[in-house]
């Protein structure tokens, strides 16, 4: 019995129903059997009027099987591209059945999902915010090689497809219906088949419904061809453009540009041909491949709770007590108000407090501004938000963020002032981004339930969470912190104490070695730019302005008062950066009138001429290469660190806390992905080349070696 359910009424209309093994249709060995089988008969069907495609799952089709993908190596790519055309060969059947074809999208429809669907006449789509169309693919290092890229530019024209492709936009239905991706919605699941086979009723003697466009004759792309004056205009840019977006470094979106302009240019056929090429190539590279492991199947393993224990119910944060109403304070409150928690919102003074909720006032008016909120809505959140000076209102919160400045003494004469107020089981959560968590919770009168909760700022916009469990925290304790950081949408990795933890330790170690290079003679702003050429967001001397190089000096003065300094590693380059820049000459920062470099009123920046005068030595000979990889290898490096001392409890933390957390370069797939695909052997022997000429701080951790000689990876 085939997994596609094949039912033909008294009207001659058959209902594909995909139902295929498992929890999701997938672009499988399956499909390609059963959709093969399903248009065999279709063809060979006596009285056929029309076709209805339909799913029985939750989501209409998922996509491509993405751990076929990743089997695939150098060498393979003439049975892939076979494979691949075949594959769009069924669908070219599909789509030319002299009868009209109906998609009746009842859930999401992403990647190869929607490209099924683009390969029918008519696409009508449930009106439900679970239902997502889009072809994301672009975001897993790849292209829609199923005739997606083809068939939007044919359909939409050149110009408008491409933010689609490459971008990876999902969109509502009603979004979608309004970009022409689909041409009709229902408002009930009970509606979308009969309308399917309505609409193929009225169609009865039209042939324009059983002919796409860009099989009909006389056609034109909407939008003109890529000959086109305008198109050939905007075509001349787009290289360069794209270069400065992904500086190289992301091979998909290249290739997505070179498919969708040839798909402008060239028959229908011979563009699928290049569409083919496209994919084969990619799903071939590094890139494709660290993304596909870190974006797919690792993100899906976290947010599925992976690192959440398994025998403790899941637990809802119904009232949380947020200490600070500061920077990060007041984005806590925001982001749990608008997951619907009360929040108690407490500084030194309502004052204080009620300026930490006008942050949210900002935002909300913001998203009114832009359509995406209503004043009730807006009304009903901050609702929601309490601004107080008052310990007592604290009573009956079942979890406490604390959000107050990187102190410990502070931190833990608010522990010892607060937990009176609070009843039993209450799971206490600091915001520290580097003092030990075991270290914190002495001043708790029940360290089992302290744990720590690292936000990313600004926390309205940082989809990360750090969760930092000490020597006591109970798995209830940890329950409550992952529970709570999924119920406020945000990713959360878990991670073992330790000074720094995973994020902030391995962060520092980027400016810290660009700091280096400066102070061994290189030209800042070299050192810099090449900290974007290796796919940063910003270089280390400006993620060091705006981090604040005033905070790196107080840091630094609480883990000397703490007794933990240099605890990984001398930092003496750092050291006498602060001392001349901060010290010296008031440098603190960007929000500090200015650091390494002069920010102007223009928005623009200049690199301050002290700098370059103190440490440029146009004399110091070192390459591109060296820089770069130092600045990519010391973060390597710590994160493998990490793990090998057990503060990373897994790979999958490692690799997404790196790119969400740290901003590590997209195409690594995580900095523990990345020596995966750069392959440990040449990992090994490059650390060996730099530790050689730069320090012992690059040689290899032990972990490596033992990994090689197992045959393992890191997975």
């Amino acid at each position: 019995m085939s997994v596609f359910n094949y039912n033909k009424d008294a009207d001659g209309i058959v209902t594909v129903t995909m139902d295929m093994t498992g929890p999701v249709n997938a672009m499988n060995d399956e499909y390609n059997l059963a959709m093969t089988e399903t248009i065999d008969r279709l063809e060979a069907e006596e009285g056929l009027t029309g076709v209805v495609l339909a799913s029985a799952k939750k989501t209409f089709f998922a996509g491509g099987d993405l751990k076929a993908l990743l089997t695939v190596q150098k060498g393979d790519e003439e049975a892939f591209f076979d494979g691949n055309m075949a594959l769009k060969n069924r669908l070219r059947r599909l789509e030319q059945l002299p009868v009209p074809v109906v998609s009746a999208i009842n859930g999401a429809a992403l990647g190869g999902g929607f490209e099924i669907c683009l390969a029918t006449n008519y696409r009508i789509a449930y009106n439900h915010k679970s239902v997502q169309i889009g072809l994301p693919e672009v975001g897993l290092g790849l292209l829609p090689g199923g005739g997606g890229v083809v068939r939007m530019v044919s359909m939409l024209g050149l110009e408008t497809a491409l933010p689609y492709l490459m971008e990876g936009k999902k969109v509502t239905p009603e979004k979608a219906l309004k970009a022409g991706m689909i041409n009709e919605v229902v408002n009930t699941l009970d509606e979308l088949v009969p309308r399917a086979k309505a609409y193929i009723l009225e169609q009865k003697g039209n042939e324009d419904a059983t002919t796409q466009p860009w099989d009909k004759k006389g056609f034109k792309i909407p939008g003109g061809n890529a000959g086109s004056p305008k198109l050939a205009q905007i075509m001349m840019g787009a290289p360069a453009m794209l270069a400065k977006t992904t500086r190289g470094l992301l091979p998909a979106p290249e290739q997505i540009l070179n498919a969708a302009t040839e798909a402008a240019r060239l028959h229908f056929d011979a563009a699928m041909r290049v569409e083919g090429r496209g994919l084969t190539y990619l799903v071939t590279t590094p890139e494709a491949k660290n993304l596909i492991t870190t974006f797919f199947f690792q993100m899906n393993k976290l947010n599925g709770g992976a690192s959440r224990p398994k025998d403790v119910e899941k637990q809802l944060t119904k009232k949380v007590g947020i200490l600070g109403a500061g920077m990060m304070g007041q984005g806590i409150a925001y982001v749990s108000a608008m997951a619907g928690i009360e929040v108690i919102l407490k500084d030194i003074s309502v004052e204080a407090a009620e300026k930490g909720k006008a942050y949210s006032v900002k935002l909300l008016d913001k998203a009114i501004g832009r359509g995406r909120m209503t004043e009730e809505k807006k009304a009903q959140i901050l609702g929601l938000i309490k601004p107080t000076a008052e310990n007592e209102d604290l009573k009956g919160c079942d979890l406490i963020i604390e959000a107050v400045f990187e102190n410990i003494e502070l931190k833990n004469k608010i522990t010892k002032a607060t937990e009176p107020y609070l009843s039993e089981g209450t799971v206490w959560g600091s915001n520290t981004s580097t003092l030990p968590i075991t270290q914190l919770a002495e001043a708790s009168s029940t360290p089992k339930d302290f744990i720590g909760v690292h936000f990313f700022s600004p926390v309205d916009k940082m989809p990360l969470v750090e969760i930092i469990c000490g020597e006591e925290t109970s798995d209830e304790a940890l329950a409550k912190a992952y529970d709570y950081a999924r119920q406020i949408k945000k990713t959360p990795i878990v991670v073992n104490d330790s000074l720094g933890f995973f994020t902030s330790r391995t962060f520092g170690t980027y400016f810290d070695e660009g700091v280096r290079a400066v102070v061994e003679g290189a030209n800042p702003v070299r050192v810099d730019n090449l900290g974007k050429a290796i796919g940063m967001p910003v270089g280390p001397l400006t993620v060091h302005d705006e981090t604040s190089l005033e905070l790196s000096r107080k840091a630094a003065k609480t883990w000397a008062d703490m007794g933990v300094s240099n605890a990984f590693g001398e930092q003496a380059a750092l050291t006498e950066m602060i001392e001349f820049m901060v010290i010296e000459n008031g440098r603190g920062g960007r929000h500090h009138g200015g650091g390494y470099y002069d920010y102007n009123a223009d928005k623009t920046k200049t690199i301050w001429p002290g700098l370059v005068e103190k440490y440029y030595n146009e004399n110091y000979d070192i390459s591109d290469q060296d820089i770069k990889d130092r600045l990519l290898f010391r973060s390597v490096i710590e994160t493998l660190k990490c793990l090998e001392t057990n503060v990373l409890r897994t790979v999958a933390d490692g690799n997404i806390g790196s790119i969400m957390g740290i901003g590590a370069p997209v195409w690594t797939g995580g900095y523990l992905q990345f020596v995966n695909t750069y392959g440990l052997e040449k990992f090994q022997t490059r650390c060996g080349e730099l530790a050689a000429k730069y320090g012992e701080r690059f040689n290899c951790p032990a972990i490596v070696g033992e990994k090689i000689a197992s045959g393992e990876t890191f997975q």
